[in-house]
């Protein structure tokens, strides 16, 4: 029997994460009406730009069963009140992470290489002589790397990593020891990380408690000419004392989330040589955002078979989720 389902997300979205099929294998569970009666909605698919849901809007939606979210975290547009009516929540989260970590590969790759710094040089000098002192610490052998947050983003960039000759250090005070070890990396206090690693990488959620966790002196601690990936959330850093860091040379950058979002065109981060902006690219974007969709479709089926869902979302992940 087919459930009466709505969709919450802005306007033109539906159709990049859905293509013919997808909503075709929608459509033999869910029955879509643009104007559908909020007392008859079972399930709610939701997505960037989705409106609030609390208790007033829970009122208007007594059948309300299930809300698939096409997204990361819901928190922010879900009110704890959805889950105290028993209503089960999904999550893309899963789906999003992967293309996170993939940047963050290539980031990390090209951060050993110093790929942005010798393009510049060999711009200017094309007869740039690579057995000189230039190369000579170039490289992705024994590199240490710092992951900030074993987070879902945070662990599939170290499942990408493990194929590479390289230290995976990580902080995170949630992980424990045995996980730790079933990651294959060495869990380290966040000033050891920031001390000892080449090329430093933030996925860590922002929380209240989180809020400027990277420091000016945990930023001042890292080796000289050493690289700050941040695709997580620029409310994480002390921007102003990283700005200082780089435009001194001392360190590198890439980041993809800034404070403001985006800059001004005059902001120093936009003008030095040794930093990378990029506009919140990291997370799904074009054709990966059928992969989103992919996963609402999923979930969608494996309820109608009668099978636990793929990927939920708890109240207690408010509390650990960007």
């Amino acid at each position: 029997m087919k459930r009466r389902a709505a969709v919450s997300m802005d306007e033109g979205l539906p159709t990049k994460l859905f293509d013919h099929s997808q909503r075709e294998r929608l459509a033999r569970h869910l029955t879509f009406f643009d104007n559908w009666d909020a007392r008859y909605i079972e399930v709610l698919i939701t997505g960037w730009g989705a409106a609030n849901i609390g208790p007033d809007e829970l009122d208007r939606m007594p059948a309300l069963r299930v809300i698939h979210h096409s997204g990361g975290t819901v928190r922010g547009f879900l009110s704890r009140e959805v889950w105290d009516r028993g209503i089960l929540v999904t999550t893309s989260s899963a789906a999003n992470a992967l293309p996170v970590a993939e940047f963050t590969l290539a980031t990390i790759l090209f951060a050993g290489k110093d790929v942005l710094a010798v393009a510049d040089d060999y711009a200017r000098d094309p007869w740039i002589a690579r057995e000189g002192e230039r190369f000579a610490s170039i490289g992705n052998y024994n590199r240490t790397v710092g992951i900030v947050g074993a987070s879902q983003i945070g662990r599939r960039v170290i499942e990408l990593l493990r194929q590479f000759d390289c230290t995976i250090l990580v902080f995170d005070p949630y992980l424990n020891e045995a996980d730790a070890a079933a990651l294959g990396v060495t869990t380290v206090s966040l000033q050891e990380l920031f001390r000892s690693s080449d090329i430093v990488s933030v996925h860590a959620p922002l929380l209240p408690q989180t809020v400027g966790m990277i420091s000016a002196e945990l930023l001042a601690s890292m080796k000289r000419g050493a690289t700050f990936i941040n695709t997580a959330r620029a409310g994480l850093v002390d921007q102003p004392a990283l700005v200082r860091l780089l435009e001194q040379g001392r360190l590198k950058a890439v980041l993809d989330v800034t404070d403001p979002e985006p800059l001004p065109p005059d902001h120093p981060l936009r003008g030095l040589p040794n930093v990378l902006l990029t506009p919140h690219l990291a997370g799904a974007q074009g054709n990966e955002l059928r992969r989103l969709g992919e996963s609402v479709v999923r979930e969608v089926e494996a309820l109608a078979a009668g099978k636990p869902p793929l990927h939920p979302f708890g109240p207690d992940d408010l509390e650990k989720s960007a």
